[in-house]
Parts: C-alpha cells; structure tokens; sequence
C-alpha cells in the first residue's frame, strides 16, 4: 500500500481533478484505491457522491467525515481512532472515500501548537500522527492499494500533517504564470516542513498516534487547463510550460534532492499534460464519472454532433492516455 498527496498551494490548479481522475484510473488498472478528501472545500467529496448525495451523508452520518473521525485525537476523547464504513464511490466498486468537512480548518490550530510544542506529553503529541492512524485503519479494513489524498490551496499545519503522513506526493499546475511562482516557493517550503518531519519522527515515537516514519518523496508534476490547437498547446501556452517545466527541472527537483524528498531509481522529472476540459468538464459532473468514461451516447444526448462530436471523442482518448500514463507511473515508482 502506497499513499499519494495531491498538494499544491496555488488554488485553480485543479487538484481535485487530478486525485479523482487518477484514482479512477487505478481502479480500471485492478487496484483498490482510497480517495481522502483534506479539503475544506469539500469539492471530492461532492464529486465522488453528488451534491445530494454528499449533503444527505452528512445529515445521516455525519461522524463518518475526516474531522469526526479524527475526534478523538483532537478532542482528546478517552476512545480510539477507529474506521467507521468508507463510501463506496457511484459507479466504482473499487474505489473508496473519506468524505471531507467543511469544518475541517477548525483543527488547524491546534494542530500547529502541537508543531511548536513537540516534545510535550499527553494529547498534543497524538494530533501530528493522528492522520497516518486513521488512513491506516481504513486501509488494513479494505485492502487499500493506493491512497490518493487531497490537499487544499494553502501551507496550513492539517496540509503540512496530510502530506507528512504520505509516501510520495504529485504537483498540479495550471497553465499560468503564477504557477510557476508556486513552484518557486515550494522549492523551499517542503524541505522545511521534511526537516521538522525528522525531528518529530523522533520525539513523537512514543505517542499514541506516530509519524509515520518515512520522508516522502516527488513523484511527478501535472501541467494542466491549457488550450490546444491542431492537437497542440497554443503558442502562448507552450511559452508558459516551457517555463514552468524549466523551473521544476533546474530548482525545484534538485532542492527536493538535497532535502531527500526525491527517489534517486526512478527519474524525476516526470509530467503529464493534460489540455482543458472546456465543455466536457460540465457533463463529467453531470454523469458522475471521470472524463474518460464519458461516452459517445452521453455527448450525443447533450446535442453533440458532427464534428463537435468527433473533437470530443479525440479528447477523452488524450485524456484517458494521459492519466494511464500517470496512473502507470504510480504503479512502476510507488511500489
């Protein structure tokens, strides 16, 4: 069993997208995959179950999201940790979620005082290892193969814990100059937050709830939503990717290296590239599927024809290549 963060803290990247699309590819390769939902915003969780599923889970069962299920850590409540039953995400009977919560954030305190005060005893020391605990009681119960977490678009102590608690982790970009300056400042964030790890693993050994023990390390980076022409990125586009590649190539990789948060076996510097959804990005969410399992009846019956029709079936083959290939990397890297 391995466990993937999806972390980047540029919003509009689309890291939901990337987690779901990726652990359904999985699924279709004979894998059980868990989905984590770490995001406040909640947005995997909608698109795993549906807005009306997802609002009638947390009306039925509401100690079944990640914050009520990490209570007793944070709460300091005299019960453990325990795997309640995970949803089976629609249409997938391999592939299983965490819900989220929208009050998630409100651990986040807590959580960094327990960053300060590390060497304390009693229940500060359970909140850093808290997660790795959890994720690992639905894992044994599911036989999980991989785990793929979501993180939200910030440096919060609940994303410095989530991508801690990880084997390795993939970087989303989108097409976009400020992409680039996320990459920029990652370069010297994660080391930071892999040289508090080292120590903590140490003095936190002894909780009831440790670190997990290894560093993690990059698996890859995802450069999406950007336009293509005659099956190309645009010019403009090519411009932008070209730069972000340059930057994940010549600083970012090798400042994760220094911090031994890449694997030496396996090259580094693997992308992916995967074009904008445009109109199909709304009919994926409407079937409740990822974009590749679209099929031609759905476009028809949204009054795709014609050329329109043929463009799109082009597309989801883009697409469904394109996550294999990532898909396949996991498989070859994080085993």
């Amino acid at each position: 069993m391995k466990r993937i963060a999806i972390f980047n803290h540029k919003g509009g990247v689309s890291k939901t997208t990337s987690a779901y699309h990726l652990a359904w590819m999985l699924t279709k390769l004979r894998k059980r995959v868990l989905l984590v939902d770490g995001d406040s915003q909640c947005n995997l969780s909608i698109v795993c179950m549906g807005e009306d599923g997802f609002e009638a889970l947390l009306n039925s069962s509401p100690g079944s999201t990640i914050k009520e299920l990490l209570r007793p850590a944070f709460k300091a409540e005299p019960r453990p940790i325990v795997a309640l039953d995970a949803v089976n995400v629609r249409g997938n009977d391999k592939l299983f979620l965490i819900p989220g919560s929208f009050d998630l954030t409100e651990y986040d305190v807590s959580l960094g005082m327990s960053f300060v005060f590390n060497s304390a005893i009693g229940s500060l020391a359970n909140l850093p290892g808290s997660f790795n605990y959890l994720f690992a009681q639905y894992e044994e119960k599911y036989q999980i193969d991989y785990t793929i977490i979501d993180l939200n678009p910030s440096l919060s102590a609940i994303n410095q814990t989530l991508l801690l608690t990880s084997d390795y982790f993939i970087v989303p970009t989108a097409c976009d100059y400020f992409s680039k300056l996320a990459i920029k400042s990652l370069k010297t964030i994660l080391p930071q937050w892999e040289a508090w790890a080292k120590n903590a693993r140490n003095i936190l050994s002894e909780s009831s709830y440790p670190l997990k023990s290894e560093t993690p390390r990059y698996l890859g980076a995802v450069i999406q939503r950007y336009n293509i022409r005659n099956n190309e990125p645009t010019q403009a586009n090519q411009e932008i990717i070209d730069e972000i590649l340059s930057e994940i190539r010549g600083s970012f990789i090798p400042a994760l290296r220094s911090a031994g948060m890449t694997d030496d076996r396996f090259p580094s510097d693997f992308t992916i590239q995967i074009p904008d959804f445009n109109t199909l990005n709304a009919l994926y969410h409407q079937h409740g599927v990822p974009v590749f399992e679209l099929t031609s009846t759905m476009m028809r019956e949204a009054g795709w024809f014609g050329q329109t029709l043929t463009t799109n079936e082009q597309k989801l083959v883009t697409f469904s290549n394109e996550y294999k290939k990532m898909a396949l990397r996991i498989m070859s890297n994080a085993s």
